[in-house]
């Protein structure tokens, strides 16, 4: 054995140093008056101050995994900075005990925990895991000892003796469902690695109800390869991921996504986790990749970057020896600290400030405890009850607990991955939610300056006048090899925004159409979708499904639905287009006026006195009156009057003034309004269409009509609920053969080959250019329906608003009506039907045959009808003159025809004399004597006689007194002064 160590001699009386509690104690009682009061109140004061002080040395332990070593400086460091503020803890200093302790052990773990117990700590800290932190949580509950924690905890119930300063699991989920919410994401794929990830997120499921998009939920697969998985993401073409792994797996799941294809412009990552700065990102910045995340601790705070300044010295005094970063982590350094890391600085200082609030309220006694014992400290509650109503600020935020000692009013920092590293991009707290710092035009000059000398595969459908092959007989390739109105557009956009692109054609010649069993899509849809292409620009209209699947910009040409049909066949004019003009209503009203009238005058004018004249002025008393207004005399004026020419007769009476007045004044109105219509229908061209609108189409059978097949034409159809709509599309899903069309040009020419029995439902525009090169065709009806054609992008796409800006551009400098222009009425063909539509309408037409056949019709006629008439009246006549003679009828009627001829044959050579003759005879009876009755007159030259036919003259007495006896005075045109006035008293 060795040699006890010699007695140390006694120090001398008079050199001894007393200790610091030797140096507070009090001096011995010295004989003296007795104090005054005050100065013993003062007295007592001084000592009881010490009594309520801490220790001098508060020992607190540190339980760190090896991996651990930035937190292990973190805890050092906040140690030394309270030792250094001697307002925070003036009479007492921190001493830090550190243990070491493996991650899975967790017997040796509680050991080390007893072990610190022992030496007296006031506090534990740590560790991160969870499965030993579990054990210490126990030790430290069971003997009161404040146990503080910096790791995420999935608990939703705290234990009395924990202080934990992550931020509470169901708030930090509310801030996920706040930013998915603020950026619209119907639908999602969430990937998260343990089943920790889903309790992290279920307030992210529980936000999405079951009537919205469906939510995929995978889990990373054990080992290092997870290309499988994701490439099943990729093919249910789902562009929003939610990343829920540990920090040092988030490098490699956006490599292998990399790998695969799913770092393009059109995808986007929320990570979970709170140190994604940790992450060495700089394969991804230029990318175009969304990559987002949250964070807790701001580098740009001042303090923050004291804290990282100051540890460049505080890391070498930790002794701890350098450890290689894990692959895909960034090494620890000025720029950036870890959540846990800083969250361990800001709970020592918690720690600390907890214990200067103690300070002025009890005394602290901290004494050693055994894990074998039943003891415990009781000054450990009131610490932890200190700590949890406790509020600063730390490298974290603000630190504050709620009544159930969970840090729920903390705030957090959005942050996206941009080409110069991670930018924030807003804030989030739990009473605002989501509040982005970026403003419009910072978003919109960021995706500008992406596009420079980008290159976009543009897909596009060969559609006149959109796109369509260069007519030349050079061999052309790449973009050169097209024109037409996308292509000019996409030029126009390119020139604007300054990116490149190549057009490339859709293999199946299709626009895009959902197949509803399936859910897939076909065309330029699934090019999009496949992300093959990233723009298609064609005439594809923005519809409902598409919209659901895609991203479209603003619309750049606006039109609906039409009916694309052959013009009508010039109808023949009608042979009898003169009656036209009115109605065969109105020339039935016509007649019947006519007739009307024509009796009405008849009987006033045989009941007024005053259409009665004496025949023979110089006899004053006659012994008969003559009326000249006979029934036919009464048609013939009012004849006469109806075609404005008048006749030599004319009313005397006011009341038949009367009638003829009213009845001028209505053929006036009558035969204007005729002239007027009558020139309208004589010139304009008659063109009957069977249809004129889609209801005429829906209400007949005979023509045929339909769409292109998976368009949306077809598709606004199937999917109305009108009924006219409803019954047009059941007839074309019905009709055989199929009246649908693998293009629109296939359509056109049906409706050209189809002689009038077939029409085709297309966008307007596209009726529009066929019209103004086929003449034969126009459009029938209105518009069915009011759309746009907009170019469509992958969904999520980030160019959709600068690409829209651009075509507003162009629509505000009028280029987009110039490129209309261009194609639809000059280029290819354009403007020829124009032109002939323009010469037709500036010339009148000119009226043939067909026009005004019918009044020659109507000439002819009536002469037939006129000879006819003579005929019956030369028979009627000759029959009359048989019956007088006593002849036959045969020897009278050849007796008067021989005479007519003679009497036309010789009118050329003595008609001249007969008329001198009769004129000399005339004048000197009218000499002699006026008022008697002319002489007869003269035989023609030659002796003739006329016939005794027409020298019924000396007959017309009997006649009169014939029609006197059957018809009475009223009726016969001849009555004697003394009947007249007989019956006009009896009518009286």
């Amino acid at each position: 054995m060795p040699p006890p160590p010699p007695p140390s001699p006694p120090p001398p009386p008079s050199t001894t140093t007393p200790s610091p509690r030797a140096r507070a104690a009090p001096p011995p009682p010295v004989p003296s008056s007795p104090p005054p009061p005050l100065a013993a109140l003062l007295l007592l004061l001084a000592l009881a101050a010490p009594a309520l002080a801490l220790p001098d040395v508060i020992r607190i332990g540190g339980l760190f995994h090896p991996a651990d070593d930035r937190q292990e400086v973190a805890f050092r460091y906040a140690v030394e900075r309270i030792n250094e503020n001697r307002q925070l803890l003036p009479r007492s200093r921190i001493s830090a005990q550190i243990e070491r302790i493996s991650p899975q052990d967790s017997f040796h773990a509680s050991k080390r925990v007893c072990h610190l117990l022992r030496s007296g700590v006031a506090a534990i800290f740590g560790p991160q895991s969870a499965q030993t932190a579990s054990h210490v949580q126990s030790i430290c509950d069971n003997m009161e000892i404040p146990h503080l924690e910096t790791r995420w905890d999935y608990r939703l119930r705290r234990e009395s003796c924990l202080v934990n300063l992550y931020p509470h699991p169901t708030t930090l989920s509310k801030a996920y469902v706040d930013l998915v919410r603020a950026w619209g994401w119907r639908s999602f794929t969430i990937v998260y690695e343990s089943n920790e990830g889903l309790v992290r997120l279920q307030e992210l499921l529980k936000a999405h109800g079951p009537s919205e998009f469906p939510i995929a939920v995978r889990q990373l697969p054990e080992g290092g390869d997870y290309r499988p998985l994701l490439k099943q993401i990729k093919n249910s073409a789902e562009s929003h991921i939610v990343l829920d792994c540990s920090t040092t797996r988030v490098y490699e799941v956006l490599k292998q996504a990399q790998q695969i294809g799913m770092m393009s412009d059109y995808h986007s990552y929320l990570i979970t986790s709170l140190d994604l700065h940790a992450v060495d990102l700089d394969e991804f910045k230029y990318g175009g990749t969304n990559i987002t995340a949250f964070r807790l601790v701001d580098p740009d705070d001042p303090e923050v970057q004291r804290v990282l300044k100051d540890w460049a010295y505080a890391e070498p005094r930790a002794n701890t020896p350098p450890r290689k970063p894990d692959v895909g982590l960034r090494k620890e350094n000025l720029t950036y600290i870890k959540t846990e890391t800083a969250l361990m600085y800001d709970a020592v200082l918690l720690f600390g400030k907890a214990l200067h609030d103690l300070d002025s309220s009890q005394r602290i006694d901290i004494k050693p405890l055994s894990c074998d014992a039943a003891d415990t400290w009781p000054h450990g509650y009131s610490l932890i009850n200190y700590m949890k109503i406790a509020e600063m600020r730390g490298l974290t935020g603000v630190i504050k607990f709620d009544n159930q000692g969970f840090r729920s009013n903390f705030a957090l920092d959005i942050v996206e991955l941009s080409r110069d590293g991670l930018k924030k991009i807003g804030t989030w707290n739990s009473t605002e939610g989501v509040n982005f710092t970026r403003t419009y035009g910072e978003v919109y000059t960021q995706i500008v300056e992406s596009l420079q000398n980008k290159t976009f595969i543009v897909t596009t459908i060969l559609s006149s006048p959109y796109c369509m092959f260069k007519d030349t007989s050079e061999k052309l390739t790449g973009n050169s090899q097209f024109e037409g109105y996308s292509v000019d557009l996409i030029h126009e956009i390119s020139k604007i925004l300054g990116f490149n692109y190549t057009i490339r054609l859709v293999p199946d010649g299709r626009y895009g159409s959902l197949n509803r069993d399936t859910r897939e899509w076909d065309g330029m849809m699934k090019e999009l979708l496949d992300q093959k292409a990233d723009l298609a620009i064609a005439d594809l209209t923005i519809t409902y499904d598409r919209e659901q699947a895609v991203d479209f910009t603003m619309p750049f040409m606006n039109l609906g639905i039409s009916i694309l049909y052959r013009k009508p066949i010039k109808q023949p004019p009608n042979l009898f287009s003169f009656l036209s003009p009115l109605s065969l209503d109105v020339w039935i009203y016509m007649a019947t006026a006519y007739l009307g009238v024509s009796v009405l005058l008849f009987i006033l004018a045989r009941f007024t006195p005053y259409e009665w004249q004496n025949p023979h002025p110089c006899n004053p008393d006659p012994d008969h009156l003559e009326n000249q207004f006979t029934l036919l005399n009464c048609m013939w004026f009012a004849i006469g009057s109806l075609m404005q020419q008048g006749c030599d007769f004319l009313p005397k009476a006011v009341s038949t003034r009367m009638v003829a007045g009213m009845w001028w004044f209505f053929t006036l109105i009558m035969i204007s309004s005729y002239t007027a219509n009558l020139a309208a229908f004589l010139t304009v061209e008659r063109m009957d269409s069977p249809i004129e609108s889609a209801e005429d189409l829906a209400k007949q059978t005979k023509i045929k009509y339909g769409a292109l097949r998976g368009g949306s034409t077809a598709a606004f159809f199937r999917d109305s609920n009108f009924s006219t709509y409803q019954r047009m599309w059941s007839f074309m899903e019905s009709a055989r053969p199929s009246v649908f069309t693998g293009s629109n040009v296939e359509g056109v020419e049906r409706v050209v080959k189809g002689k009038g029995g077939y029409a085709f439902l297309m966008e307007s525009t596209s009726i529009e250019y066929v019209i103004e090169r086929n003449c034969e065709l126009t459009m029938v009806g209105g518009l069915l329906d009011s759309k746009g054609y907009g170019i469509a992008m992958p969904p999520n796409s980030p160019y959709r608003t600068a690409i829209s800006g651009a075509i507003l551009k162009l629509q505000e400098e009028g280029k987009l009506h110039i490129l209309k222009t261009r194609w639809w009425k000059e280029k290819r063909g354009g403007g020829s039907c124009r032109d002939e539509n323009t010469k037709s309408s500036s010339t009148a037409n000119e009226l043939g045959l067909a026009n005004v056949g019918g009044v020659f019709v109507v000439l002819m006629g009536g002469m037939g009808v006129a000879c006819v008439i003579a005929v019956c009246e030369f028979v009627w006549k000759s029959r009359k003159v048989a019956v007088e003679e006593r002849v036959s009828a045969c020897a009278a009627a050849s007796a008067s025809s021989s005479a007519a001829a003679a009497a036309v044959g010789h009118a050329s050579t003595s008609a001249h004399h007969a008329l001198r003759a009769n004129a000399s005879a005339s004048a000197s009876s009218l000499a002699s004597d006026p008022c008697a009755p002319a002489a007869a007159p003269a035989p023609a030259a030659g002796g003739r006689r006329w016939p005794r036919v027409f020298a019924a003259p000396a007959k017309r007495h009997k006649l009169d007194a014939s029609l006197e006896t059957l018809s009475g005075p009223l009726l016969t045109p001849k009555a004697t002064p003394r009947e007249l006035r007989r019956d006009t008293s009896l009518a009286l």
